[in-house]
Protein backbone atom coordinates (compact mmCIF):
# COMPACT_ATOMS: atom_id res chain seq x y z
CA UNK A 1 0.00 0.00 0.00
CA UNK A 2 2.65 2.06 0.56
CA UNK A 3 4.18 2.38 -2.59
CA UNK A 4 0.55 2.93 -4.25
CA UNK A 5 0.31 5.84 -2.05
CA UNK A 6 3.59 7.61 -3.11
CA UNK A 7 2.70 7.58 -6.49
CA UNK A 8 -0.79 8.71 -6.14
CA UNK A 9 0.96 11.61 -4.47
CA UNK A 10 3.67 12.36 -6.90
CA UNK A 11 0.69 12.12 -9.55
CA UNK A 12 -1.47 15.12 -7.84
CA UNK A 13 -0.78 17.78 -9.74
CA UNK A 14 1.13 21.02 -7.27
CA UNK A 15 -0.81 23.83 -5.60
CA UNK A 16 2.26 25.31 -6.59
CA UNK A 17 2.47 24.71 -10.62
CA UNK A 18 2.31 27.58 -12.32
CA UNK A 19 2.27 26.13 -16.03
CA UNK A 20 -1.76 26.12 -15.20
CA UNK A 21 -1.51 29.67 -15.17
CA UNK A 22 -3.20 31.88 -17.95
CA UNK A 23 -0.99 33.82 -20.46
CA UNK A 24 0.12 36.70 -19.50
CA UNK A 25 -2.07 38.72 -22.78
CA UNK A 26 -5.14 37.41 -21.16
CA UNK A 27 -6.64 39.36 -18.53
CA UNK A 28 -7.25 36.89 -16.31
CA UNK A 29 -5.33 36.80 -12.86
CA UNK A 30 -4.69 34.43 -10.35
CA UNK A 31 -6.54 35.39 -7.31
CA UNK A 32 -4.36 34.51 -4.99
CA UNK A 33 -2.09 36.93 -6.89
CA UNK A 34 -4.34 39.39 -6.45
CA UNK A 35 -4.41 38.86 -3.10
CA UNK A 36 -1.18 39.15 -2.29
CA UNK A 37 -0.48 41.99 -4.73
CA UNK A 38 -3.33 44.32 -1.81
CA UNK A 39 -0.61 43.62 0.90
CA UNK A 40 2.22 44.99 -0.76
CA UNK A 41 4.07 42.29 -0.43
CA UNK A 42 3.55 40.59 -4.08
CA UNK A 43 7.63 41.12 -4.84
CA UNK A 44 8.58 39.28 -1.84
CA UNK A 45 6.41 36.29 -2.86
CA UNK A 46 7.72 35.93 -6.71
CA UNK A 47 11.00 35.91 -5.05
CA UNK A 48 10.26 33.42 -2.72
CA UNK A 49 8.65 31.61 -5.78
CA UNK A 50 12.07 32.38 -8.48
CA UNK A 51 14.15 30.71 -5.41
CA UNK A 52 11.81 27.71 -5.60
CA UNK A 53 12.54 27.64 -9.08
CA UNK A 54 15.87 28.03 -9.06
CA UNK A 55 17.09 25.34 -6.17
CA UNK A 56 14.04 23.06 -5.89
CA UNK A 57 14.83 23.44 -2.36
CA UNK A 58 12.93 25.41 0.53
CA UNK A 59 15.42 25.32 2.48
CA UNK A 60 17.77 27.04 0.36
CA UNK A 61 15.26 29.97 0.39
CA UNK A 62 14.74 30.40 3.78
CA UNK A 63 15.69 34.26 3.52
CA UNK A 64 12.85 34.83 1.19
CA UNK A 65 10.44 33.01 3.00
CA UNK A 66 11.61 34.97 6.31
CA UNK A 67 11.45 38.44 4.69
CA UNK A 68 8.08 37.37 2.59
CA UNK A 69 6.88 36.31 6.16
CA UNK A 70 7.67 39.49 8.11
CA UNK A 71 6.31 41.72 4.96
CA UNK A 72 2.62 39.57 5.87
CA UNK A 73 2.98 40.06 9.48
CA UNK A 74 3.63 43.55 9.12
CA UNK A 75 -0.13 43.41 7.02
CA UNK A 76 -2.04 41.54 8.87
CA UNK A 77 -1.14 43.55 12.16
CA UNK A 78 -1.57 47.03 10.33
CA UNK A 79 -5.15 45.43 9.19
CA UNK A 80 -6.46 44.60 12.25
CA UNK A 81 -5.41 47.63 14.05
CA UNK A 82 -7.16 49.61 11.15
CA UNK A 83 -10.45 47.15 11.96
CA UNK A 84 -10.08 47.53 15.52
CA UNK A 85 -10.41 51.18 14.75
CA UNK A 86 -13.40 51.17 13.06
CA UNK A 87 -15.20 48.83 15.32
CA UNK A 88 -16.17 51.38 18.04
CA UNK A 89 -17.62 53.42 15.74
CA UNK A 90 -19.60 50.90 14.02
CA UNK A 91 -20.88 49.89 17.61
CA UNK A 92 -22.08 53.20 18.55
CA UNK A 93 -24.08 53.88 15.02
Amino acid sequence: MGKDRAALVMASPSPHDRSRRPSEDQDEEDPVDQMISRTGCGELHYAVQECMAEHQDWRKCQSQVQTFKDCMMTFQKARKEQLMKQRPSTESA
